[in-house]
């Protein structure tokens, strides 16, 4: 039976994606399986599908590079057995995530203590007009 979900372009929409990435994501092995597709051809996304995407969307943008999500579609394709090297592969990256948000968040303090000072200058000029 033909699948009914959200086409490309619905997916997309509702992804915050463009047609392109998904048809990337797809190109590239990214996706755990090929995406249905309706009698016409065109590509049917069901849900599972979208909350895969949605997880490969949250690693890409975390900084996790193509060649480790790949790594990890391939594992969870490759079903039950390999729950360790998914769970370390899944830690490494939280790791560096969170090395990135501590160096972030050390830069936020420096920009928040600069606008701290520019703040308490401009009192100081407006007491003294």
């Amino acid at each position: 039976m033909p699948s009914t979900g959200p086409t490309i372009a619905e997916a997309a929409e509702l992804l915050g994606l463009t047609a392109d990435t998904l048809r990337y994501y797809e190109k590239d092995g990214l996706l755990l399986r090929p995406v249905p597709r309706d009698n016409s051809g065109h590509r049917r996304y069901d849900e599972p599908d979208l909350r895969w995407i949605e997880l490969v969307t949250r690693l890409r943008s975390t900084g996790m590079p193509i060649r480790d999500v790949r790594r990890y579609a391939d594992l969870v394709r490759a079903g039950d057995g390999n729950e360790e090297e998914r769970l370390a592969l899944l830690q490494a990256h939280r790791d560096e995530v969170r090395r990135q948000l501590a160096e972030v968040t050390a830069h936020l303090g420096a920009i928040d203590l600069k606008i701290a000072l520019y703040e308490g200058r401009l009192v100081q000029l407006e007491r003294s007009a």
